[in-house]
């Protein structure tokens, strides 16, 4: 495919603390014909306050389909385009990727101009392993769902890495705990890079009792790392079997009694099979089982 004259710049920007970002995307931002900002208000607060004024148009959740056409137009023009959301890099758990695919399929060179990220910050200080890890963004903010997800990620045995609003961080705990046991370990980061940066780290069950009795816990951005599952929970039985017994026995039994069954019938521990009995239970609607 031959390349096209105009420029994509996705610019990482500050997660919290402005001296994060770097000179390679002041200068991006600065040399860009347009500013693609997921909120318009926020970018321009920052360009002022970095001294840069630079025509903005607004690329967020809602309108980055009906965006496209007309910037893949200042594209063709041989326009130089940066992409930069809220904070941190573009399109993680932020809008963008369609922008960028488009881009990148018309020919047009897209260019990276990584920087700070609040998963790989959550990460570096989580004292979790950090070799292989998923990043899940937000949790479904309704609980049946939220369980849900939970309940099928509660094996995985890789390191977990969530976003979750302050509002919601107690009973999201709460269902972690349920779904993955309280002693499996865990790190939640507060405020990165911002004068009330906080990281705590723990079992979950002690997180979740931090949450609810500490007040300062839901106040600001929350990144969430866990630990996978042992190779022994991931490994050590038959999952489908598992989860078909649960299914059939909760419409019977309590979840301690059914996940004892399971266990038994599956290979599974009681302590992965109660977790995921109680996942189940959570998400079934009103009035089954």
């Amino acid at each position: 495919m031959v390349r096209r004259p105009g420029r994509l710049d996705v610019v990482a920007t500050p997660i919290g603390n402005l001296e994060d970002l770097s000179a390679r995307a002041r200068a991006a931002l600065a040399g860009a014909d347009v500013v693609a900002a997921e909120d318009t208000r926020h970018t321009g607060q920052l360009l002022a306050t970095l001294g840069i004024s630079r025509p903005l148009v607004s690329v967020h959740d809602h309108n980055e389909a009906q965006r496209i056409e007309g910037l893949l137009e200042r594209l063709a023009r041989g326009e130089v385009i940066a992409l930069a959301s809220d904070a941190g890099t573009p399109l993680v758990s932020d809008p963008g990727s369609a922008l960028v695919a488009r881009a990148a399929a018309a020919g047009f060179e897209v260019r990276p101009i990584p920087g700070p990220c609040a998963v790989i910050a959550a990460l570096s200080v989580s004292g979790l392993p950090t070799e292989r890890f998923v990043f899940e963004g937000f949790l479904p903010a309704r609980a049946g769902e939220r369980r849900t997800r939970l309940g099928a990620l509660a094996l995985e045995p890789r390191t977990l890495v969530l976003f979750e609003a302050p509002h919601r961080i107690r009973e999201t705990l709460a269902d972690v705990v349920a779904a993955f046991g309280p002693e499996r370990r865990a790190a939640l980061a507060r405020e990165l890079t911002k004068a009330f940066e906080s990281v705590y780290r723990g079992a979950l069950g002690e997180l979740e009792a931090l949450a609810r009795g500490d007040p300062n816990v839901e106040r600001g951005e929350l990144t969430l790392v866990i630990e996978g599952a042992p190779a022994s929970c991931a490994e050590d039985h038959d999952a489908g079997l598992l989860e078909r017994a649960l299914e059939l026995l909760l419409r019977e039994l309590p979840p301690s009694r059914a996940a004892a069954l399971a266990a038994q019938l599956s290979g599974a521990s009681r302590s992965v099979a109660y977790a995921r009995a109680v996942a189940l239970q959570r998400g079934r609607p009103a009035g089954k089982g």
